[in-house]
C-alpha cells in the first residue's frame, strides 16, 4: 500500500507545528492539518497559544503593566508625563498585530521547511489513515506515522454558562471593548491570575473566586504566600474556599450584569459583576479525534494514553502536548514534538519531565522548577534551603521593584539542587538558569562558585545558593 506522507501531524499549535518542522528537517515527507479560523475568517496557525492564549495574553500583560507603571511609578523615577490616558482600542490592535505577525511567521516556517499544510478537521482512522473534512470536501491521507497534537479547550461550567460576551472564557477575556468597572474571575490558577491582573491594571475592580482553600497548591507555598501578599497590595482580591453556586445575567439589554452566588466559610454570598471570566482549567481536544475502528486508547479524563516516548496504543501513532499527561504548557508540547520527530527518524531522544519549568506571568512573576518544599517534606527527603529577598538586590532596588525572593532547595547529603522557586520581576527569564543548572546536575556549591554579573537580578540565585549553607553575603545570616 502506498502512503501519501511519511508523517501527518494533526494540529498546528506549539506541539504540532514544531513536530512537523522537525520531521521535515529530518528528511520526512510531512503534512500538518489544522482548522483554526481567525476573527477575519482566515486560516491561522499556532493553535490556542499564538491565537488566543500565551501570546495575546502576554501582549496585554506587557501593555497593561506599562500603563500601570506610567500611572503609579514613573513619578518616583523623576518622570512627569501629565495625565495618563488609556486607548484600549489601540492596545487591542497592537495585541492583534503581534498575533498576526507570529501566526504568519508559522505559515512561512512550514512553507520554507516544505511542510504541506492541509486545512480542515482531522480524525484518526484505522490503518494509519487520517480523514480530513473541509466543508463538503472529504479526503483520506495515509501515513507511516501520525502525530496527534490537537491541543485543548477551556473547561466550561454548567453553573456559569458563557453568555453574550458578559460571561466569558479566557478567549473572550482578551477582547473586551471597554474596561469593565467590576470583573469577577472564577479560578485563581495561571489563567485567572494573568487575566485578572490585566484588567486590574487597566482600572477594573477584580475579585477572584477560588474553590480550593490553598492558594496555588502546585507552587512552593512560601513563594505562593509571598506572591499573594503582593497581589493583595496591588488591589487584586483573591477569595479562597469560595465555591461557585451560580452565575446568571441580570438587567436589561445594554446594561446587563452578572449576578454570582458563591459559598465560603461564612455561608452564602453574592456579588454583581460587569463581566465574569471563567478560568477553571482546560480539557484535551479528543472528543472527535478518532473513530472507534482506530483503537486509540484514552484515559478516564479523556487524555490519550501514551508511554514515555509519546507512543499511543496504536503502532505508528503518537500524541503530544495538551492531549497527553503532564502539564498543559506550550514548551512541554514543543519539546515532545521535537522528541517524537527524532524517534520517528530513528534517532535517540528523550525528555526530562522532572525539569519542565512553570511560569505565571503576573507582576511579580512566579516561576519554578523541580521539587517544592512541601513535596520534599511529604517524601521524607532530607533537604536544606536557602532564600534571598530581592529587597537586598542592588539591581532590583535601582529598578524600584524589590518584591519577591529566590528559594533554592538541595539534598543534605549530595548538595544536588532539587528545586528553585522565584517570585520576582523577570522570574520567567531567571528560572532558565536554574533549569540549566539542574539539567547538568549542579550542586549549590556549583552555583556558589559560579560568577554572576553585578549588578543583576540573577545575583539573587547566587545568593540563595550561598544561603543554603549560611554563606550569603548581602543578607544577615542565622547564627551558627
Amino acid at each position: 500500500m502506498s502512503v501519501d506522507y511519511d508523517v501527518v501531524v494533526i494540529g498546528a499549535g506549539p506541539a504540532g507545528y514544531v513536530a512537523a518542522i522537525r520531521c521535515a528537517q529530518l528528511g520526512l515527507k510531512t503534512a500538518c492539518v489544522d482548522r483554526w479560523i481567525d476573527s477575519n475568517g482566515k486560516s491561522s496557525l499556532g493553535g490556542t497559544c499564538l491565537n488566543v492564549g500565551c501570546i495575546p495574553s502576554k501582549a496585554l500583560l506587557q501593555s497593561s503593566e506599562m500603563f500601570d507603571q506610567a500611572r503609579h511609578q514613573f513619578k518616583s523615577h523623576g518622570i512627569e508625563v501629565g495625565k495618563v490616558e488609556l486607548d484600549l482600542s489601540a492596545m487591542m490592535k497592537r495585541k492583534d498585530k503581534v498575533v498576526s505577525e507570529l501566526t504568519q511567521g508559522i505559515a512561512s516556517l512550514l512553507k520554507s521547511n516544505k511542510v504541506d499544510f492541509i486545512f480542515g478537521t482531522a480524525k484518526l482512522r484505522a490503518e494509519n489513515k487520517v480523514e480530513v473534512i473541509n466543508g463538503d470536501s472529504e479526503k483520506i491521507y495515509s501515513a507511516t506515522s501520525i502525530i496527534i497534537a490537537s491541543g485543548s479547550s477551556p473547561i466550561e461550567l454548567a453553573s456559569a454558562p458563557l453568555a453574550d460576551g458578559i460571561i466569558v472564557d479566557s478567549t473572550g477575556a482578551l477582547s473586551f471593548d471597554a474596561v469593565p468597572e467590576k470583573v469577577g474571575v472564577i479560578g485563581a490558577g495561571v489563567i485567572g491570575l494573568e487575566l485578572g491582573s490585566v484588567w486590574r491594571r487597566l482600572g477594573s475592580e477584580v475579585i477572584v473566586l477560588e474553590a480550593q482553600d490553598t492558594f496555588l497548591p502546585l507552587a512552593d507555598q512560601q513563594i505562593a504566600r509571598d506572591a499573594s501578599r503582593q497581589f493583595k497590595k496591588q488591589g487584586l482580591s483573591i477569595l479562597l474556599n469560595a465555591r461557585l453556586l451560580s452565575a446568571k445575567i441580570i438587567g436589561a439589554p445594554g446594561s446587563q450584569k452578572v449576578e454570582v452566588k458563591y459559598q465560603d466559610e461564612k455561608g452564602d454570598q453574592k456579588e454583581i459583576f460587569d463581566k465574569l471570566i471563567v478560568a477553571v482549567g482546560r480539557k484535551p481536544n479528543t472528543d472527535h479525534i478518532s473513530d472507534e475502528e482506530s483503537g486509540l486508547l484514552l484515559d478516564e479524563r479523556s487524555f490519550i494514553h501514551v508511554n514515555d516516548k509519546c507512543e499511543t496504543s496504536q503502532p505508528g501513532v503518537y500524541a503530544i502536548g495538551d492531549v497527553v499527561r503532564g502539564p498543559m504548557l506550550a514548551h512541554k508540547g514543543s519539546e515532545e514534538g521535537m522528541m517524537v520527530a527524532e524517534l520517528i527518524a530513528g534517532k535517540h531522544a528523550e525528555i526530562n519531565y522532572d525539569l519542565i519549568p512553570s511560569v505565571i506571568y503576573t507582576h511579580p512573576e512566579l516561576a519554578w522548577v523541580g521539587k517544592t518544599e512541601q513535596q520534599l517534606k511529604a517524601s521524607g527527603e532530607n533537604y536544606k534551603m536557602g532564600t534571598f529577598p530581592f529587597l537586598a538586590s542592588g539591581r532590583a532596588k535601582a529598578q524600584g521593584d524589590t518584591g519577591g525572593m529566590v528559594k533554592v532547595l538541595s539534598n543534605v547529603d549530595t548538595d544536588r539542587v532539587l528545586g528553585v522557586h522565584i517570585c520576582a520581576s523577570n522570574a520567567s527569564e531567571l528560572i532558565a538558569q536554574a533549569v540549566i543548572a539542574m539539567e547538568l546536575g549542579a550542586s549549590t556549591e556549583d552555583l556558589a562558585l559560579t560568577v554572576f554579573a553585578h549588578p543583576s537580578l540573577s545575583e539573587a540565585l547566587h545568593e540563595a545558593a550561598l544561603a543554603v549553607d549560611n554563606r550569603a553575603i548581602h543578607i544577615a545570616q542565622k547564627s551558627r
